[in-house]
């Protein structure tokens, strides 16, 4: 039996919503067939983006969507994303396939996804490639509401009124795909680019500063040094690969149980990520004022037999699940001081939420577990200790359970909790004080480890009701192995 204990009296922090965020590249299938079709598809959609994707993105409240990159943002130039799409220029898309890009889907249709799925908007500036004045102005094109070449384009391609744009990242992966620079010469540019970025009218920016890969802190220390004043948050990237070789990553499907482990050991990483960046940032701020943003995070296998390389296209198993599941309650853990994260990627890429091919549309593993952990989005996180179980695993200790546990608006607490055994399952006691409790209700995603949807079979991995028991005031439950389940308890 494992033991949980819950005290909601003990309220830490709310767990900002835009944990929850996604991200969505010009890479692949994601855009263009995932997302955007066009007004003429014969693909059911609305002003050319698909409505069935839109609508499953509204049902799990997708809260922030960071775009165009990912490494396609340090080649981007807005401008030619703007105006007829028969007159913008096409560009060769060198980071993702070589594909020509179009740019029929560019800053007026980024911002009609969002207002039709209901979310923030994120957006990725060029420091690599683009210039000052090109930053400023895409800035000022969408959220300055008087009179000037910028808002007078903008009502020229069809929108009067300013957008609401809150969040502006100053580059992306300038250690690498966004110009190889030294932490100091980007702490330098970044300095530069954002004094440009403006504040117009009631709109106030929130200024996101390109922090770094995984284990270098290296780069954390001297950009918080020279930079920290400057910034709001900044962001960190880690990818969860099985054997942690990016030549030879492994497969999405017909994974070995070393390989299953492995993954499981390599996502759960990101705690001591997250722990060690913020020790460098609280030195240099200690009034904690500056955000850490984890916006690209998921699993990266290698891409599927038969598709283009350069497209990222991997399916996605239940062993996604459990990752993504893990990661997110260790957001939740942190969200006193995680404030966003991004998911990589929404569609057709990476570890997708959706995949589509045509008409046709799957929900991944993935994305019921975005689901079942949406009840957490802006509820207080309250304290909750398991007490520790491990799978002895070729000589390395892996947690056996994964959770963790908010309270909404509505007084519900909601517990999330991940089985990251392979093999067996788990029964759990939960001592939830603080609460007397009179329901309990449960949902389960669980299958094989390697199990997973296709067009075909769209409905092999799906959420189903759960049994919770009440005895003496305390929750029992069983979670099988590789699984999730989100109890919601009042």
């Amino acid at each position: 039996m494992s033991n949980l204990f819950i005290n909601i009296g003990h309220r830490k922090n709310i767990i900002n919503k835009n944990i929850y965020g996604h991200f969505a590249e010009h890479l692949g299938r994601c855009i263009y067939e995932g997302i955007y079709v066009g007004e003429g598809s014969e693909i059911p959609n609305v002003n050319g983006i698909r409505r069935d994707v839109a609508d499953a993105l509204r049902h799990i409240r997708v809260p922030v969507l960071r775009w165009p990159g990912g490494c396609f943002a340090d080649e981007y130039h807005w401008k030619d994303g703007v105006g007829p799409k028969e007159k913008r220029k096409k560009m060769v898309n060198t980071h993702w396939g070589g594909v020509v890009e179009d740019n029929s889907f560019g800053t007026h249709e980024f911002m009609e996804l969002c207002n039709q799925i209901d979310c923030e908007p994120y957006i990725s500036g060029n420091l690599g490639s683009g210039t000052v004045q090109e930053m400023s102005e895409w800035v000022e094109y969408l959220t300055f509401g008087g009179l000037s070449p910028m808002s007078d384009w903008r009502a020229e391609n069809g929108r009067k009124e300013p957008w609401k744009v809150k969040y502006f990242g100053v580059g992306n992966e300038n250690w690498g795909c966004g110009g190889n620079m030294r932490p100091e010469y980007y702490a330098d540019e970044y300095r530069r680019y954002q004094t440009y970025v403006r504040n117009y009218g009631e709109n106030k920016i929130y200024k996101i500063a390109c922090g770094s890969t995984s284990y270098d802190y290296d780069w954390t220390e001297k950009l918080m040094s020279a930079a920290g004043k400057y910034m709001d948050a900044l962001t960190l990237h880690h990818y969860t690969l099985p054997t942690g070789n990016w030549d030879k990553k492994g497969g999405a499907t017909g994974f070995t149980e070393r390989e299953y482990y492995q993954t499981v050991i390599n996502c759960l990483k990101m705690d001591e990520l997250i722990s060690n960046h913020l020790q460098i940032m609280n030195r240099y701020d200690p009034e904690h004022r500056v955000g850490l943003i984890v916006d690209e995070w998921g699993t990266w296998y290698d891409a599927e037999p038969g598709t283009n390389p350069g497209f990222l296209y991997q399916q996605n198993t239940m062993r996604d699940a459990v990752v993504a599941a893990a990661t997110l309650n260790i957001f939740n853990k942190y969200s006193g001081r995680v404030v966003m994260a991004n998911i990589a990627q929404t569609v057709n890429v990476l570890q997708a939420i959706i995949l589509t091919d045509g008409a046709k549309m799957v929900l991944t593993p993935t994305y019921h577990v975005f689901d079942l952990f949406k009840a957490h989005q802006d509820a207080a996180l309250v304290d909750s200790y398991l007490e520790p179980e491990f799978i002895d695993f070729e000589g390395a200790s892996i947690p056996r359970l994964s959770a963790s546990a908010s309270v909404d608006a509505g007084g519900a607490l909601n517990i999330t909790a991940a089985n990251l055994s392979m093999k067996d399952s788990a029964l759990v006691e939960c001592d939830a004080r603080g609460i007397d409790i009179t329901s309990a209700e449960a949902k389960l995603l669980s299958a094989r480890a390697g199990a997973y949807n296709t067009f075909d079979r769209p409905g092999v991995v799906k959420l189903r009701d759960a049994d919770v028991k009440i005895t003496n005031g305390k929750l029992f439950f069983e979670i099988p192995s590789n699984s999730v389940m989100h109890i919601s308890v009042r």
